[in-house]
């Protein structure tokens, strides 16, 4: 699972979605300008993707937001426009706030077998879907990840970044106690 966000985001990209232990919690930062298609707090980083082999159609998480402690539905629509082969790489960073709790180069082609796929990846267009169990024990706070996916011969294939907050408590109404009169 350390690899949870990360494969969500680069993996979902070319339908190829895998999940994890990172989404849940109640406030998800998105910009609209940025935002990749459907219900889920992915958006794209902010770099030309002109190059890009393959272009999201669509994520949708299914809670959005995720919750910890629950199964987590992930659909993923794209075109792979250039065959994805052996010796992909996705450069992942996860932090948890400012602190940095993973850095790291992953083999896309490992990455991939948790959906039941293989390398090659040919080109054409994908859609995965795929349940995880998000563990209840995340810890409270905001995530930020970054992923930079690359094929062998170091064409872009996406960049996926998210910001999550989990189970920081959200206030209902019944949670609030009315102001006392003066």
């Amino acid at each position: 699972m350390r690899f949870s966000v990360a494969c969500i985001t680069a993996l979902s990209a070319s339908g190829l979605a895998s999940a994890g232990s990172w989404f849940g919690g109640s406030d998800v930062s998105v910009k609209d300008a940025d935002k990749v298609p459907g219900e889920s707090p992915l958006e794209f980083c902010d770099k030309d993707h002109a190059k890009d082999t393959v272009q999201i159609e669509k994520v949708d998480l299914l809670p959005n937001p995720p919750e910890a402690g629950s199964e987590l539905v992930i659909h993923a629509t794209g075109t792979v426009y250039e065959p994805i082969v052996k010796g992909a790489y996705v450069q992942i960073v996860v932090k948890y706030g400012l602190i940095r709790l993973l850095s790291t180069k992953a083999d896309l082609c490992d990455q991939v077998e948790n959906v039941d796929m293989k390398c090659p990846i040919e080109k054409g267009v994908l859609s995965i879907v795929k349940t995880v169990e998000i563990p209840k024990e995340v810890p409270p706070g905001t995530y930020n990840v970054f992923a930079d996916v690359y094929n062998s011969d170091e064409t872009p294939i996406t960049c996926l970044q998210a910001t999550v907050t989990f189970g920081m408590g959200k206030k209902t109404v019944e949670s609030i106690e009315p102001a006392s009169d003066l």
